[in-house]
């Protein structure tokens, strides 16, 4: 008779401070992060610009042509790369393809009213007013970065 394997269980995981389940076994752990990459004009000011839409210290990226915005645990929240700043195909020039045509970035946030205050200080116009999404039931609005990708912020709870 074979040996019974036991039973894989959802355990509670803290990430940055959400409840998060994950699939467990014996001896085994996984996590799996997305790390997404967009091409911006200019490094600094597109950091400078995520930094104050997060309510984040203001501080320089790594380099003028790489920065990670990071949560303050760590988490990397998005990666920006100036476009032509190495030979990646995807990352030549903003003349190939419009700034986020096939791409929204969509951030949970656990501050939305702040965030809310700190988008409406960044630009003259929101993309969409605040507004309850009727398919996840939370509050949500948009706004367009400096490069011009489609930015959706939704409430966390």
């Amino acid at each position: 008779m074979a040996e019974e394997q036991p039973n894989k269980a959802l355990v509670p995981t803290p990430l940055r401070g959400v409840a998060h389940r994950q699939i467990v076994g014996p001896q085994e752990k996984s996590m799996k992060r997305t790390w997404t990459i967009i091409g911006v004009a200019d490094v600094g000011r597109s950091f400078n610009w995520y930094q104050s839409l997060f309510g984040q210290p203001e501080s320089a990226p790594a380099h003028d042509y790489f920065g990670q915005v990071l949560d303050t645990d760590g988490t990397v929240l998005l990666c920006l790369h100036k476009w032509g700043g190495h030979e990646h195909p995807t990352l030549i020039s903003p003349d190939r393809a419009e700034p986020g045509n096939g791409l929204l970035l969509f951030f949970r946030v656990d501050d939305f009213d702040e965030a809310l205050s700190r988008a409406r200080a960044l630009v003259s116009q929101l993309a969409e007013e605040p507004q309850t999404n009727p398919a996840t039931g939370t509050r949500e609005f948009a706004l367009r970065d400096p490069d011009g990708y489609y930015v959706m912020v939704s409430a966390l709870a």
